[in-house]
């Protein structure tokens, strides 16, 4: 049987919680950062992408540094995860927030296409509308290509017109701008 005595234990000092504070908070930021590395790598970010290495990299030695001269201590490890554990969630919750980068959102109406584009288009949207065949009969499908930030404003125009319209969206990479790069 083994006895968890024997690889850890548990000391509760002002340094030692200090040093296991510092831990995860590291960590969060480390992984947070990592996240957002990742999401800018799928995006071509690649001056963002060397930065955010660079510091993860730099944060990430400091902190299994410390964690490594204190792993008979079950506090240190335990901040370690669960710092990468809220990183990971802080990472996230940043890449939403930031909404760097594009979508293509398609948009099926079986009856209200036409004015889905004329309002988005009055909303200064770019809009490629699509004949096309659906189960129950013809459909127009809508391509819109907008900023991430602006996804939330492009559906409550289209759910304002069809509320039962079927909306996706895409991430997408940019390579030349077009109407992109006119708008705002």
């Amino acid at each position: 049987m083994i006895n968890l005595n024997d690889f850890f234990t548990v000391q509760i000092t002002p340094q030692v919680l200090l040093s296991v504070l510092l831990i995860f908070a590291l960590r969060v930021v480390n992984i947070g950062l990592d996240t957002l590395r990742m999401l800018f790598v799928m995006r071509g970010r690649k001056g963002l992408v060397w930065i955010l290495g660079t510091l993860t990299s730099v944060i990430y030695i400091m902190v299994i540094a410390s964690v490594l001269q204190q792993t008979n201590n079950i506090l240190s490890v335990l901040s370690y995860a669960m710092g990468y554990a809220t990183g990971n969630v802080v990472g996230m919750w940043l890449e939403e927030r930031l909404a760097i980068g594009f979508v293509e959102i398609r948009v099926i109406s079986p009856q209200r296409g036409a004015a889905i584009r004329e309002h988005l288009r009055e909303a200064e949207y770019a809009v490629t509308e699509i004949p096309a065949r659906g189960k129950d009969g013809m459909v127009t499908v809508l391509n819109c290509s907008v900023r991430r930030k602006e996804i939330k404003e492009v559906e409550g125009i289209i759910r304002q017109i069809d509320a039962d319209a079927f909306i996706t969206a895409e991430d997408v990479r940019a390579v030349q701008h077009g109407f992109w790069g006119m708008k705002k």
